[in-house]
């Protein structure tokens, strides 16, 4: 992880510290904020008791995003792992700008797709395994859809028939599909 955020942009800095485990929170809060002895104790006692809220990270992703970045940084953070995380987010990754789109998606595969087949139409199952390599056939594509398997933008595919177009596209250039509950693809139209 670097300080400079050209090298590691601050939603991933803030990724970086929110996903450290048990063990490293409680070494890092120590080693690197200025928090009183007596709020890392409590911290540390209030994460013991629940530790699936994850206070420890969250609050050392906080301290060091805010101390090294900004506070807006931090919380365009909060708000860009919200959208990707969350549930109900498509409204808010419409409006989301386009570099902080890009931060959210780097590191997942990225794959590019004619723009005047979008202008046409491309039916989903042919999108996602004939014009991408999301999926290696059009029945794995199927059956995934099926499922409830497969998400456009943060909204489920409910209907193998769905045609996606220029319409769907964010930024009027990327499209952000789901496959299962943690593989993103990001795919941009040119």
């Amino acid at each position: 992880v670097w300080l400079d955020p050209e090298k590691t942009s601050p939603y991933q800095f803030y990724q970086f510290w929110l996903n450290s485990s048990d063990e490293d929170s409680k070494r890092f809060i120590r080693i690197f904020t200025f928090l009183s002895k007596e709020e890392v104790l409590a911290l540390e006692a209030e994460h013991d008791t629940a530790p699936q809220n994850r206070v420890l990270q969250k609050r050392l992703a906080k301290e060091l995003t805010t101390m090294v970045h900004s506070e807006q940084d931090y919380l365009n953070s909060v708000e860009a792992s919200g959208i990707l995380f969350g549930q109900d987010t498509a409204d808010q990754l419409k409006n989301l700008e386009e570099k902080l789109l890009l931060e959210i998606m780097d590191g997942v595969p990225q794959m590019t797709v004619a723009k005047n087949d979008l202008q046409s139409g491309i039916g989903i199952v042919d999108l996602l395994a004939e014009k991408t390599t999301i999926f290696p056939s059009k029945g794995e594509a199927k059956k995934m859809v099926m499922a409830g398997g497969v998400s456009m933008n943060k909204v489920k595919v409910a209907d193998t028939n769905v045609t996606v177009t220029t319409a769907d596209l964010l930024r009027d250039k990327y499209l952000i599909l789901q496959k299962g509950k943690k593989q993103y693809f990001l795919l941009t139209a040119i």
